[in-house]
């Protein structure tokens, strides 16, 4: 073959990762032929790998299009080229070559060097504001500002399996419901002690499964003991949980005995009621009527907190956030700087917070139903850890350990 070549580089841990695999099956794949220049192998569990290579294709759309596949594989061109910078035609529209985002750590080359980009998360575009290069939703762009357009001067930070790690490496982009939950759990438990120690903040991101299955009083306690630092949810899980403290059920279910009570189908809308009649769920607090449970750690922590509207609520409470842009908006603004995602059986709120996430944010699913780990990895949020079990037992056992039981 002879025709349009490019030279690329991809540093990191590229043997382990299998990326190194993946960015050669690629360009086979692609029916374009390659050569390595040079591989330079890392020596020890610290040292990176560093590729350089060679792709040969006879079609200008095709290297293109390669070229884009590449980057989001880790590559970036050995030659570098200034950011291709075009204007927003109008509101909330981009030019039609313009960069779509992923949530790894992302680099432009702009005035002569790299620079990263901020807020970073997949599926957004980056706009430039001088030498500061900001990743938004495409609903957010405004006229005239300045989207970086095509692939060619774009370099992803792949998030690698850490090597080292002592706490999560051994479970890292993995699941299964035969793993010992307890020693997942011991795990986790240490992280959460090292990150706390450490000012890291931690979010919650939990369904009413949670109530449900008897895990909020462990839930409430880790709120208490300044474990969890941020909790995302929807207006479920607090209906539920003010329910549990009013009548001790969920969703009419008897908590202790795990029975059905009568007329208990009617105890979340009493529930609710009740807050109404107060005002809101803080208003019922300072009144002494809701005296425990998630929202009333939550509210007495003063720990910042979404509750998320959707078709499905009941009520809804007071405090719920019924326009679904906003409750974007305090979702994303909520897991900045998080150190640890932690998500407990709630298919649709993970899979929404984790399509907001970095990818070099630790992400943990908790859920017995295994699809929703692997709805979140084929969505791009590789980093999460699954685990597969019951979110009540999880949450006690977690409980349990955090408190030296």
């Amino acid at each position: 073959m002879s025709g349009i070549k490019r030279q690329f580089m991809a540093e990191g841990h590229l043997i382990d990762s299998g990326i190194l695999t993946r960015i050669l099956n690629l360009i086979v794949e692609e029916e374009a032929n390659y050569n390595v220049d040079r591989f330079t192998m890392g020596r020890n569990n610290l040292e990176t790998s560093r590729l350089e290579l060679t792709v040969e294709c006879t079609d200008n759309r095709k290297i293109d299009s390669i070229t884009s596949k590449l980057v989001n594989l880790g590559c970036y061109e050995k030659i570098f080229k200034e950011a291709v910078l075009r204007p927003a035609p109008k509101d909330s529209t981009v030019p039609e070559d313009f960069y779509s985002t992923t949530n790894h750590k992302t680099l432009v080359f702009l005035n002569g060097t790299w620079h990263e980009v901020k807020k970073q998360r997949m599926d957004g575009v980056i706009v430039a504001r001088g030498s500061d290069l900001i990743c938004k939703k495409l609903r957010d762009v405004k006229e005239g500002e300045q989207v970086v357009c095509t692939s060619q001067s774009v370099r992803l930070i792949p998030s690698f399996r850490d090597r080292e790690s002592g706490e999560f490496g051994f479970m890292v982009n993995d699941f299964s419901s035969e793993r010992s939950v307890d020693v997942a759990v011991g795990k986790i438990a240490e992280e959460f002690r090292r990150v706390k120690k450490n000012g890291g903040r931690i979010i919650a991101v939990a369904g009413p499964v949670v109530i449900h299955t008897g895990g909020s009083q462990a839930l409430a306690s880790l709120i208490r003991e300044g474990y969890i630092n941020g909790l995302l949810t929807g207006n479920a899980l607090a209906v539920h949980d003010i329910e549990s403290v009013f009548f001790g059920t969920s969703l009419g279910v008897d908590l202790k005995t795990g029975r059905p009570t009568y007329e208990g189908h009617r105890n979340h809308i009493r529930a609710i009621n009740r807050v109404f009649y107060h005002g809101s769920i803080k208003q019922a607090i300072e009144a002494g009527v809701i005296n425990s449970g998630v929202m009333y750690e939550v509210i007495k922590k003063n720990i910042p907190y979404v509750l998320a509207g959707s078709l499905r609520d009941d009520g809804p409470l007071p405090e719920t956030v019924t326009d679904i842009i906003e409750a974007q908006e305090k979702y994303q603004s909520m897991i900045q700087d998080a150190s640890i995602v932690i998500m407990l059986s709630t298919m649709l709120h993970s899979i929404a917070t984790g399509n907001m996430l970095p990818s070099w944010v630790r992400t943990i699913c908790v859920d017995i139903n295994p699809s929703v780990f692997t709805k979140l990895t084929d969505r791009g949020s590789s980093q999460t850890i699954g685990i597969v079990t019951d979110v009540g037992l999880f949450m006690r056992s977690l409980a349990d350990k955090l408190s030296g039981k």
